[in-house]
């Protein structure tokens, strides 16, 4: 069914600051900065290539605009938390919260 929702597409070639990086694909880690945890993964890249579907630890899957990648290297997805939308940053803001409940 997810299919339906969410067609499979080419893995993407670019980050969103237009610089050539490894492939975007699904499965990839996310994070917000080199270094840091993982706080999800990519579950699809969406028809037009313009737009991935994120899983975010504790807050779910989440659409999110090609331009909101600020790197792609190693099967790691970082992105500019500067270009994200209010409801996805709330969620990164919990992703570890129930590793750390105090």
């Amino acid at each position: 069914m997810r299919d339906q929702i969410w067609p499979t597409m080419p893995p993407l070639s670019c980050s969103g600051d237009g610089v050539v990086a490894e492939r975007i694909e699904e499965g990839d880690l996310i994070f917000v900065a080199d270094g840091e945890d993982g706080i999800g993964s990519v579950r699809r890249v969406l028809p037009g290539g313009n737009m991935l579907v994120v899983y975010i630890e504790n807050g779910g899957d989440f659409e999110i605009p090609l331009t909101a990648v600020r790197a792609v290297h190693s099967g790691k997805v970082v992105l500019n938390l500067d270009h994200l939308p209010t409801p996805v940053l709330e969620a990164i803001g919990n992703a570890r919260r129930s590793e750390y409940p105090h």
